[in-house]
């Protein structure tokens, strides 16, 4: 296997030496107005955002990543809220909501804003990115600014059950009850046979299990689910993964459970309720083939070492 891998490294370097370094993405730069952020105690003057390098200061930060979403945020945000208000859940967990407005055309963020000020008990604050990066660099960006012990991404149609948070903060202090790095995701794999999954179009169906085949191949066969937008984060863990991430785009969560494996942090997913929603962006075949192009040069750029991290 070792020598499989020599082989492959070497045929990649000779192969497409130029050319790799003209597919893969460039860095990603964060503009000075991205490192603040607006809430409803400074509406028209942002503030400085944190550092992910520094110290946790609260339990939960909540990474929502959000592009045109005026007709999904509202219920996502309700349910959200209607969890971490609870009478379970409040009095023994702070949290803050971390919306990052990637680039949308529409009033995204003035409406995140809006619903700020309709939740005075809740600390939520809105991001707003100049350009589209994609979901991941959205996710990237929050994850980069959030003051959490333990960090959420969670994808704002709200099609995963916000309940199943729980679940994965129980497997979490179990893996890691010492805040050791550990990466604890939801995972859709219990559906694929149910109504959940047969009602799906045909085309994402077929998109599923195509990836899944080219999953084995990058490297992360052993993670059932890459896609599921409900990933939970220790802070140790984020601290490590997310500077080194490179993908903004929709296969970047591919590229987090490459990182987690190379820097041997454990990885865990749990089974989560989820529910189709109406008003995804995905361009099935546009974005397929975006995705395949993404994954070839994410395994070729971990191959030959240029992306590759240590522990």
């Amino acid at each position: 296997m070792l020598r499989r891998d020599e082989d492959d490294k070497l045929w990649v370097r000779e192969s497409f030496p130029s050319s790799l370094i003209l597919l893969s993405p460039p860095p990603i730069i964060t503009r000075p107005s991205e490192k603040t952020y607006r809430s409803r105690k400074s509406l028209k003057d942002p503030l400085n955002l944190p550092s992910l390098a520094d110290v946790g200061s609260i339990d939960l930060s909540v990474i929502i990543p959000a592009y045109n979403e005026t007709s999904r945020l509202p219920s996502m945000l309700e349910t959200t809220l209607d969890h971490l208000n609870s009478a379970s859940i409040r009095p023994t967990r702070t949290y803050e909501l971390v919306i990052v407005d990637d680039g949308s055309k529409d009033d995204t963020s003035a409406l995140a804003l809006k619903l700020a000020q309709q939740h005075l008990n809740s600390d939520i604050r809105v991001v707003t990115l100049e350009k589209n990066l994609g979901k991941g660099g959205a996710v990237r960006h929050g994850m980069l600014h959030a003051r959490g012990n333990r960090l959420l991404m969670v994808d704002a149609d709200g099609a995963s059950r916000f309940e199943d948070l729980e679940l994965l903060w129980k497997k979490m202090d179990e893996l890691g009850p010492k805040d050791e790095p550990t990466v604890v995701v939801g995972s859709r794999a219990h559906l694929v046979k149910t109504e959940a999954v047969v009602k799906r179009s045909v085309l994402r169906n077929i998109l599923m299990y195509g990836l899944h085949t080219i999953l084995r191949i990058v490297g992360v066969g052993h993670i059932r689910d890459t896609q599921c937008g409900f990933k939970l984060f220790s802070r140790r863990a984020a601290q490590q993964i997310f500077p080194a991430q490179h993908l903004a785009t929709w296969i970047f969560d591919v590229e987090l459970f490459l990182l987690a494996k190379q820097l041997s942090i454990p990885v865990a997913e749990v089974p989560v309720q989820w529910h189709e929603v109406a008003g995804s962006k995905l361009n099935v075949v546009k974005d397929s083939l975006q995705m395949l192009r993404d994954l070839l040069v994410l395994r070729a750029n971990h191959l030959i070492g240029r992306w590759k991290v240590s522990p």
